[in-house]
C-alpha cells in the first residue's frame, strides 16, 4: 500500500511542479511525450520548438507514435486557462497491436477488457454458443511484444448437445436520421423472435438472435456498421436492413458473402432489379406500388396535368421514373419536375411560378417538414392545391418541433391540411389470425404494451412494424422449410458460412416460395421479391389522417368510401382554368356607324337617280354622267363593306364567317375601283388634253366617251383579276388572335383569355402589300394629275374641279387609314371606328362634292329642260346659258375667218391688177419721151421726173397719187376688215 501510494505522489508530482509554474506564467510547460512515440507541436518549427518552455491558453499538442504502434489514451491534449493541459489522469501509452483476428470467434463469442483496441494488456474471454464445445484456452493475454500468449481457440459442434441451436440475424434499425423507423419495427421484430422460440412447431432445434445497429438512415454510418456486422462474431445468417438507401448498400454487397438480405422498410423501386440484387426479399411493397394508385385517383378526379418535386435520392428518382411512365401511358401531363438535396425553397418556388395544382411529393420526413414550410411562405396550399404524399410518415409529423425549420406548429398544420397520401396497407384491416396466431388489433395492442405507452403518432416506424413484424415471420418460416431439405442433404443451418451457396440457395427457395396470413396482411413475393399488397389512402382532415379508399392494383379496384373532404366546393382544377372569351365589336358602334352608312347609302341612291333622271340636261351632260353614276354605285358598294366590316361572332357563327370575310374583301375592293376609278379617270383625261402640245390638244379636244368607260373598264379589270387571283391561291380564311391572360375580378380560379376573330390568309401581308402597292400609287397620281389641272377651264368635263377636290380628301384618308387600321388591328372597336369611318367619311364627301353643286344649280337656275327643248326657247332665255353663247360665238367666229379669207383673196387680185396697169404706163411713157426728145427741148428735172416702178415692197408715197389713193383705198380697206373682225368684233363675242 505504502509503495502504491509512493508511485501514485511520484507520477502526480511533475504535475503539480508545472501548475504552481504555470499559474504564474499565463501559460502551459511543455509536456514530455510518451515511450516509443513523439509531440506534433502544431505551427511551430523545430527550432522554436528547443527554445520554447511555455505554449499559450489552447495551444493543442497530439502524440504520435512509432512504428506499428498505437496511441492509447487521449491522443490531443489543450492547454486550459488554469496552465494545466487536458486529461493529464489519463495516461497516453505508444503500445503494439495484436492480431485481431483473435477478437472474433466463430459459433461463439469474445469478451474485450478493456474495451478497445488489442494491445499490450488486452485480455480476450471465450465462450461458444449452445451446441458448440471450446477447444483451446478460453482466455488470452496480449503481451508486449504485439503477440497473444496462446493459440486461438475454437467452437466445434457438440453431437451430445439437446438444447437449441442459435441462428443470428444482422439487423440495422434507424432509430435517427431521415426515417426514424427502428423506433417501433425493432419492439416489433423482437416481440415476433420471442413468438417464433416459444413455437415448438417452427425451428424445434434453433433459437433465433437479433444482433443490431442504429444506421440512422444514413449509407455512410451503414457501411462501417455492415463492416463489424460481417467481420464480427457470430456468423450472421441473414442480415436485415431498414431503409432504403442502405438496403441498397447492403443488398448490393451481401452478394459477395452469399447473404440473404430482407427488408422490412425498404421501398425504392431500384431494389426490385433481380441482377443487380440476387438475394434480395422485402415485407414492404416496392414504392412503384403507390403509382397505380395515384394515377388512378388522378383519372378518378379528372386530372390531366400534375407536378413533382423529389428528393435527390435513388428510391425516389427511381419511383418518379416509374410514375412518368404510368402517367404518360394514361395521357397525364407532368407539367414541372423540380428535384432537391437538402434545400426545397427553390424548387418550391418554381413550382409557385410555374402554376403547378396537383403536386406528387416524394422525400423523407424531415425533408418534407423543410418542404412544407416553404410552402407555407409561398402560400402554395389551400383550395387550388392538392399535396400527394408518401403514407408511411409518423401520424403527427408536422407537429415534431424541428430547429431546420422556422415555421410553427399552427403554420405547418395549415399548409399540410387536406393533402391526400397513398400508403400500402401495413396492418390487415380484417380480423383474420394468421401465423402467428395474432389478429392486428391484437398485435397493435402488445405493440403498445411494448412501446411503455408512448405516442404512437410519436413513434418513427409505427406503421411499419406490422412489416418488420412479418418480415421475422416470414425468415423463421423459410428457414423452416430449409431444415428437411438440408438434412436431406447432410447438412444443417448452423453449418452456414459465408462460402457456403447450397444452405443460402435453399433459403432463396423457401422465401421465394412463401406465402401466409400474416398481421399486414397476406404476404407474398413476386419475381423481384417484393411484397404484392393493397394501397390505402387517406386523407388530412382536420389534422388527423382519414381512410378514404382502397386500391388493390393487381385487379384495378377501387374501394371508396366517398368521404373525402376539400377546402373549395370540391376537387381543384389541375390547373388555372382558362376560359376563352372571344372580344366583339361594341354594338352601339357598330349600330351608329351602321346608321350613317344607311344614310351614306341613301344619299347614293339619290344622287344617282338625280343623275340619271337629268342626263339629257346639258349641264349634267357636259359633267359625263355615265362616270358620276359609275362613281355613285362605287360609293354605295363602299359603304356596303361597314356592315361586313362589323359582323363578327357575335353575329354569326365562325363556319359562316369566311364568307363575311369574302363580303368584306369583294364589296370594298370593287366599291375602291368603281368609285375612285371614275373619278381618277376624269382627273387623267383632262391632264392629257391640257397639258400637251398644241396641235396634239388640238386633235384631243374631240372626246370620245367609250375611251373613258374602258379606262374605269381596266381598272376595275384589274382589281377583280387580282382578288380572284389572291382567292384561288390564298383564300381568307378566319384566324383566332390570342391576348395575354387576364385575372377576374372576382376570387376565381380561372383566367380569361382574350381571342379575336381576324379574316386572314397564309400570306396575308404579301397580298395586302401588293394591294397597298398598287392602290396607293393610283391615289398619289390622283393627286399628282388633281394638283396639275386645278386651273384648267373646260367644257367637255365642267365637274373636274370637284373631282379633283373629292380625289384630295379620299387619297388622304385611305393613306392615312390603312396604315393606322393595321397597326390597330388587334383592337377592335378602334381598328373599326378608323376603317368604316374613313369609307363613311371619303363617300359623303365624293356625294357631297360631285352631285351638291349640279343639284343646287338646276334647282336655283331651274334648268330642269332637255337639248331639245332648249332649242325651241328664245334668244332671250338662250343667252342665258353659258354654253349656248360659246356654241354661237364658234359660229360666228367660223364665218367672220371665211369673210377674212374672202376679203384677202380680193386684195391679192387688186394688188396684181394694179401692178399691171403700172407695167403698161410704165411701158407708155417711156416711148412718149423718146418722141419728146426727138422732137422738142428736155423738160424741167422736177416736172419730168420718172416716177420709180412699183413693186409690191414699195411704199405707198412712191406711187402716183392717183394710184397711190386707190392704193390706200385697198389697203385701208383690208386693214379695216382685219381691225374690224380682231378689234370690234371677236372683243364682242368674248366679252
Amino acid at each position: 500500500m505504502a509503495q502504491l501510494l509512493f508511485l501514485l505522489i511520484f507520477n502526480m508530482l511533475p504535475t503539480l511542479v508545472a501548475s504552481i509554474h504555470n499559474s504564474t506564467t499565463g501559460g502551459c510547460a511543455i509536456i514530455r511525450p510518451p515511450r516509443d512515440g513523439g509531440i506534433r507541436y502544431r505551427g511551430l518549427t523545430q527550432e522554436q520548438i528547443r527554445s520554447v518552455q511555455i505554449l499559450p491558453v489552447d495551444y493543442e499538442i497530439e502524440y504520435i507514435c512509432r512504428g506499428s504502434r498505437v496511441i492509447v489514451g487521449p491522443k490531443v491534449r489543450k492547454c486550459l486557462s488554469n496552465g494545466t493541459w487536458t486529461d493529464l489522469d489519463l495516461q497516453s501509452r505508444c503500445l503494439l497491436l495484436c492480431p485481431r483476428v483473435w477478437t472474433s470467434l466463430e459459433n461463439g463469442r469474445v469478451a474485450v477488457l478493456p474495451p478497445g483496441p488489442p494491445v499490450e494488456g488486452t485480455i480476450l474471454h471465450y465462450t461458444c454458443h449452445a451446441g458448440f464445445l471450446l477447444e483451446g484456452r478460453n482466455i488470452s493475454h496480449c503481451t508486449k511484444l504485439g503477440k497473444w500468449d496462446s493459440p486461438k481457440p475454437l467452437c466445434v459442434y457438440d453431437r451430445n448437445y439437446t438444447g437449441k441451436k442459435k441462428l443470428y440475424i444482422g439487423a440495422l434499425f434507424p432509430m435517427s436520421g431521415g426515417w426514424p423507423g427502428g423506433q417501433a419495427c425493432l419492439p416489433s421484430a423482437q416481440m415476433a423472435l420471442d413468438l417464433v422460440n416459444n413455437r415448438s412447431d417452427i425451428l424445434p432445434d434453433y433459437e433465433l438472435e437479433l444482433i443490431h445497429y442504429d444506421s440512422m438512415c444514413d449509407p455512410g454510418e451503414a457501411t462501417k456498421l455492415l463492416y463489424d456486422l460481417l467481420y464480427t462474431e457470430p456468423i450472421k445468417i441473414v442480415l436485415m436492413p431498414g431503409c432504403s438507401s442502405v438496403s441498397t448498400l447492403v443488398a448490393e454487397a451481401a452478394r459477395m458473402w452469399n447473404l440473404i438480405v430482407f427488408s422490412y422498410g425498404s421501398s425504392s423501386p431500384a431494389l426490385s432489379n433481380r441482377q443487380r440484387f440476387p438475394t434480395f426479399f422485402r415485407t414492404h411493397p416496392s414504392a412503384t406500388l403507390h403509382n397505380p394508385t395515384r394515377v388512378r385517383l388522378f383519372q378518378k378526379w379528372n386530372w390531366s396535368k400534375i407536378a413533382t418535386i423529389q428528393q435527390t435520392t435513388e428510391v425516389f428518382t427511381s419511383t418518379l421514373d416509374d410514375l412518368e411512365q404510368r402517367v404518360k401511358e394514361a395521357q397525364i401531363e407532368i407539367s414541372v419536375r423540380q428535384s432537391f438535396l437538402t434545400d426545397p425553397a427553390v424548387a418550391v418556388k418554381n413550382l409557385k411560378r410555374q402554376d403547378a395544382r396537383i403536386i406528387v411529393g416524394l422525400f423523407y420526413e424531415t425533408e418534407a417538414r423543410k418542404v412544407f414550410c416553404e410552402v407555407y411562405k409561398e402560400k402554395l396550399f389551400g383550395k387550388k392545391y392538392v399535396w400527394f404524399l408518401i403514407g408511411w410518415y409518423a401520424d403527427n409529423w408536422f407537429k415534431i418541433k424541428d430547429p431546420a425549420i422556422n415555421c410553427t406548429v399552427e403554420q405547418m398544420t395549415e399548409a399540410v391540411e387536406g393533402h391526400v397520401t397513398t400508403e400500402i396497407v401495413m396492418l390487415n384491416p380484417e380480423t383474420v389470425r394468421g401465423a402467428s396466431n395474432l389478429t392486428s388489433q391484437e398485435f397493435i395492442a402488445q405493440l403498445m404494451s411494448r412501446l411503455g405507452g408512448k405516442n404512437p403518432e410519436e413513434t418513427g416506424g409505427f406503421q411499419e412494424a406490422p412489416l418488420a413484424y412479418d418480415a421475422v415471420w416470414a425468415l423463421a418460416l423459410a428457414l423452416n422449410k430449409t431444415v428437411a431439405p438440408l438434412r436431406a442433404k447432410g447438412r444443417r443451418l448452423e453449418d452456414f458460412n459465408y462460402n457456403n451457396k447450397d444452405i443460402t440457395a435453399e433459403i432463396y427457395r423457401a422465401l421465394n416460395t412463401s406465402s401466409f396470413e400474416g398481421v399486414s396482411g397476406h404476404v407474398v413475393f413476386d419475381a423481384q421479391g417484393s411484397r404484392m399488397a393493397w394501397t390505402l389512402i387517406e386523407q388530412l382532415q382536420g389534422g388527423s389522417y382519414k381512410k378514404i379508399g382502397y386500391y388493390d392494383s393487381s385487379k384495378g379496384n377501387l374501394s371508396w368510401y366517398g368521404n373525402d373532404k376539400w377546402i373549395g366546393a370540391g376537387p381543384p382544377a389541375d390547373q388555372t382554368m382558362v376560359i376563352d372569351q372571344y372580344r366583339y365589336l361594341s354594338q352601339k358602334l357598330f349600330v351608329s356607324v351602321s346608321v350613317f352608312a344607311g344614310l351614306g347609302i341613301l344619299l347614293g341612291i339619290v344622287c344617282l337617280t338625280f343623275n340619271i333622271y337629268n342626263s339629257n340636261v346639258r349641264y349634267i351632260q357636259n359633267s359625263q354622267p355615265y362616270l358620276n353614276n359609275i362613281t355613285a354605285v362605287g360609293c354605295v358598294l363602299a359603304l356596303a363593306a361597314v356592315f361586313p366590316l362589323g359582323i363578327d361572332g357575335h353575329h354569326v357563327h365562325r363556319s359562316q364567317f369566311p364568307v363575311v370575310c369574302q363580303f368584306r374583301l369583294w364589296l370594298l375592293g370593287l366599291g375602291f375601283s368603281l368609285a375612285y376609278g371614275s373619278m381618277f379617270t376624269k382627273i387623267w383625261w383632262v391632264h392629257t388634253v391640257f397639258t400637251k402640245k398644241d396641235e396634239k390638244k388640238e386633235k384631243r379636244k374631240h372626246l370620245d366617251p367609250w375611251k373613258l368607260y374602258a379606262t374605269v373598264g381596266g381598272l376595275l379589270a384589274i382589281d377583280v383579276l387580282s382578288l380572284m387571283i389572291w382567292q384561288i391561291i390564298d383564300p381568307l380564311h378566319v384566324t383566332v388572335e390570342q391576348f395575354t391572360k387576364e385575372a377576374p375580378k372576382a376570387d376565381l380560379d380561372v383566367l380569361i383569355q382574350p381571342l379575336l376573330e381576324h379574316c386572314s390568309s397564309k400570306k396575308i401581308n404579301t397580298w395586302l402589300g401588293v394591294v397597298f402597292g398598287y392602290k396607293g400609287l393610283l391615289l398619289l397620281l390622283g393627286i399628282f394629275l388633281a394638283y396639275e389641272t386645278k386651273s384648267i377651264s373646260t367644257e367637255k368635263i365642267n365637274d373636274h374641279r370637284a373631282v379633283g377636290m373629292a380625289i384630295y380628301n379620299v387619297a388622304v384618308l385611305c393613306l392615312i387609314t390603312a396604315p393606322v387600321t393595321m397597326i390597330l388591328s388587334s383592337q377592335q372597336d378602334a381598328s373599326f371606328a378608323f376603317a368604316s369611318l374613313a369609307i363613311v367619311f371619303s363617300v359623303y364627301i365624293t356625294l357631297v362634292v360631285l352631285f351638291v353643286p349640279k343639284m343646287r344649280r338646276l334647282i336655283t337656275r331651274g334648268e330642269w329642260q332637255s337639248e331639245q327643248q332648249d332649242t325651241l326657247k328664245t334668244g332671250s332665255s338662250t343667252n342665258n346659258n353659258d354654253e349656248e353663247k360659246s356654241r354661237q360665238l364658234e359660229r360666228e367666229n367660223r364665218e367672220l375667218q371665211k369673210i377674212i379669207q374672202e376679203k384677202e383673196e380680193r386684195v391679192t387680185e387688186l394688188r396684181s391688177q394694179l401692178a399691171e396697169r403700172q407695167a403698161l404706163r410704165s411701158r407708155r411713157h417711156q416711148s412718149s419721151q423718146n418722141q419728146n426728145q426727138n422732137h422738142s427741148a428736155p423738160s424741167p428735172p422736177s416736172s419730168q421726173a420718172e416716177p420709180p416702178s412699183y413693186s409690191p415692197g414699195t411704199e405707198q408715197h412712191s406711187l402716183p397719187p392717183s394710184f397711190s389713193n386707190s392704193s390706200n383705198l385697198y389697203q385701208g380697206e383690208g386693214k379695216l376688215s382685219r381691225n374690224h373682225c380682231h378689234n370690234s368684233r371677236l372683243p364682242l363675242l368674248y366679252k
